[in-house]
């Protein structure tokens, strides 16, 4: 039996316990983004310990400019499926833009969905101090957080753009702000993207809760990237912070070339991939035909 396949048989469901020790362990937090059940179950028995079915799919998937413009329905759709297909590892679903923060009250509604309808473990907000009262109200209806700051895509015009994060002494200063802000509303973890890397190490040692980074160097308690860039399935931009453990565009795109090489010289389908009829029922239908006149 496959490595991967006693893994997926003997690893028990991960849950915010294995996660806070971690941390305190000092092992680290493998983690990446799924968007469908194929993908979740690659990840699930591939051992990464938290699955976060991200807004980015909207870029990635949906073909969207930016995350702005994914549905709250669209998100339940998608983390429906990686529910499906994840049996281990911690699931987190992406809140989209403007679930939560226009109230309180239906942002603790929008959130409870995607526990009770979605199947997912937790939520994860952007935003730090000006966000904690509604995390504090999130969490207290029983619902896990997870928070996200740096580089926020929700916030991408307010930002002005997809740069570094806290490189400055002051804004290095509120980064940290917001995440003691987010710890003490109740977040179980924190996502920092896009900070330097002597900051991302400061926030994570302030923290008793884990940080996982995205482009915030190795200090951090884990780390996560979006899984079509790690396999190189998306090209229309890659992040500097980006490694590139596959390129399955160029394998997917060579396999279909050859496909329909084999189909333009009738070489697929062969009898190998085609169903067959025996001799005697091909002699009774060719009979039946003819006896009535088809």
């Amino acid at each position: 039996m496959s490595a991967v396949r006693s893994l997926s048989k003997t690893k028990k469901k991960i849950t915010l316990k294995d996660l806070q020790n971690k941390k305190i362990s000092g092992n680290q937090i493998f983690a990446l983004t799924a968007y469908d059940y194929s993908l979740a179950k690659v990840l699930d028995a591939s051992g990464v310990d938290l699955i976060l079915v991200g807004d980015s799919l909207g870029i990635v998937m949906l073909g969207y400019e930016t995350t702005l413009s994914v549905t709250m329905e669209e998100m339940l759709h998608h983390c429906k499926a990686v529910a499906r297909g994840a049996q281990h590892s911690f699931l987190v679903g992406d809140m989209p833009f403007l679930s939560y923060q226009v109230d309180v009250h239906e942002a603790v509604r929008n959130a409870g969905r995607f526990l009770s309808e979605a199947g997912m473990n937790s939520v994860k907000v952007e935003g730090g101090v000006q966000i904690s009262a509604t995390v504090k109200a999130i969490v207290r209806a029983g619902i896990p957080v997870m928070g996200h700051i740096g580089l926020m895509p929700q916030s991408v015009h307010k930002i002005g753009g997809y740069g570094v994060q806290g490189n400055t002494a002051s804004k290095a200063r509120s980064l940290l702000e917001d995440a003691l802000a987010l710890e003490e509303a109740g977040c179980f973890a924190i996502v920092l993207e896009s900070v330097p890397t002597r900051v991302a190490r400061l926030i994570t040692e302030r923290l008793n809760i884990p940080t996982v980074g995205i482009g915030a160097g190795p200090g951090c308690d884990g780390q996560i990237l979006v899984t079509y860039d790690l396999l190189g399935l998306f090209d229309s931009f890659t992040p500097k912070f980006v490694k590139q453990y596959a390129n399955l565009r160029e394998v997917i795109t060579k396999a279909i070339e050859q496909y329909i090489c084999d189909v333009r010289d009738s070489k697929f389908p062969d009898q190998e991939h085609s169903s067959s009829i025996s001799d005697v029922e091909w002699r009774l239908l060719l009979d039946n035909l003819n006896d009535n006149g088809l």
